[in-house]
């Protein structure tokens, strides 16, 4: 009670009139983030629901803790790992003297030291993203007048899971600045967007900086390590490859593999849409249609074969456990505003980002990842599929009331 009345006694200050009216916007999100909205919509014609966005949003938060549990333990365990091949008896850096401070140590086989070690690199990379991203929404709040919208914690959460562990904070910083900026902000803000603000930052960090945000070297942050990922291995040598890694199909599905910290575990992703087709985030027609269109042409593919190109061998349940297939089809798909929005425009939505990212695979084998491009790709094209689902039910009914 005591909180609520410090906040009921200050309210008065931010809003029109009062002294601090400008920062009405700061206000509004930490109360609101504390406690339900005051105002909701109870009576006809609307919906009587007390839910609002920033619950929404939270149901999204919760739905990626399996995928932060599994980037703080394989970060750390690939770090570990690589420490011990390489024989290192002493390590350098900050996260280093904390280890040893709390005497945990670099073993691979501890779970506690890999979580530790994980979260050592997780957290300044999402700290750094909510710090810059978070100015970016509080200044066109204020400026704007309007309240600060807690869709960004959705995409700041995102966002830290898609990057690598060893890019630098300075480079994190910049790549959510500028997905939220030209993601977000220049098109009015969270519902207004038609782009994935988290996949937009990522996006200009690989164009602008290719040499961070792709090749073996950038996986595992210890220096001198080079460790190759799943896909880029498949590229180049074909399934073979998996298993001169060592690399089982169990292994890839719960993500003990090098990759961005929370894109490696299908396992992870899986559970995460569950909790979110389960409370109704999530349309299970993205998901239906992705998983259709992965499938679908994969299928195809294996069946035109290549004796160039070992990639046209590798078959659709490989596609669905490496690289950022998972996390994307769960995370990004299934993003509300910048999808179709009709039913049947969501299903075909699905279809084209999975047939665009095993095209980007398969067919671009310079680029193995794909699944970044491919969703973008399809926020592009999301209004368009919308617009012929809308003409094609108009004409039906035209028809049957002729």
């Amino acid at each position: 009670m005591g909180l609520r009345n410090f906040f009921d006694s200050i309210e008065p200050h931010f809003h029109k009139g009062g002294k601090l009216e400008r920062y009405f916007a700061l206000y509004e999100m930490v109360e609101s983030f504390i406690y339900t909205p005051k105002m909701v919509t109870r009576a006809a014609p609307h919906a009587r629901d007390d839910i609002d966005l920033k619950r929404v949003m939270s149901y999204v938060v919760i739905a990626t803790f399996p995928c932060v549990l599994m980037a703080l333990y394989n970060t750390g365990y690939q770090t570990n790992s690589a420490i011990a091949s390489m024989g290192l008896t002493e390590v350098a850096g900050w996260r280093a003297w904390i280890i040893n401070l709390l005497g945990i140590g670099f073993d691979p086989n501890s779970i506690l030291a890999n979580l530790v070690h994980g979260l050592l690199y997780f957290l300044p990379i999402y700290i750094f993203t909510l710090a810059a991203g978070g100015i970016v929404e509080v200044i066109f709040a204020i400026v704007r007048g309007h309240e600060i919208n807690e869709g960004f914690f959705v995409t700041s959460m995102l966002y830290a899971l898609i990057v690598p562990a060893s890019t630098p904070l300075w480079m994190v910083s910049l790549g959510i600045i500028f997905g939220v900026l030209m993601g977000k902000e220049v098109f009015g803000g969270t519902g207004k967007n038609f782009l994935n603000p988290a996949l937009v930052g990522r996006a200009f960090l690989y164009f602008a900086y290719p040499a961070a945000m792709s090749g073996d070297a950038i996986w595992t942050p210890v220096d001198g390590f080079t460790g190759a990922t799943a896909l880029g291995a498949t590229a180049l040598h074909g399934t073979q490859a998996l298993a001169d890694m060592g690399l089982s199909w169990w292994d890839a599905f719960f993500g003990i593999m090098q990759g961005s910290m929370g894109e490696t575990s299908a396992l992870a992703c899986l559970i995460g849409g569950i909790v979110l087709v389960y409370t109704r985030i999530a349309n299970w027609r993205l998901i239906a249609g992705c998983v259709a269109g992965t499938v679908g042409f994969s299928l195809v593919l294996n069946l035109i074969g290549s004796d160039t190109n070992p990639m046209f061998g590798m078959p659709f349940w490989w596609h669905m456990v490496l690289g950022g297939w998972a996390f994307g089809l769960v995370f990004m798909v299934t993003e509300p505003v910048s999808a179709a929005q009709t039913n049947a425009g969501r299903f075909w939505y699905g279809v084209l980002i999975g047939f665009m990212v095993i095209m980007i695979r398969v067919v671009n084998p310079a680029f193995p990842e794909g699944m970044m491009l491919a969703i973008l790709f399809g926020n592009i094209f999301a209004p368009l599929i919308d617009y012929f689902v809308v003409r094609a039910n108009i004409k039906r009914r035209a028809a049957r009331n002729a």
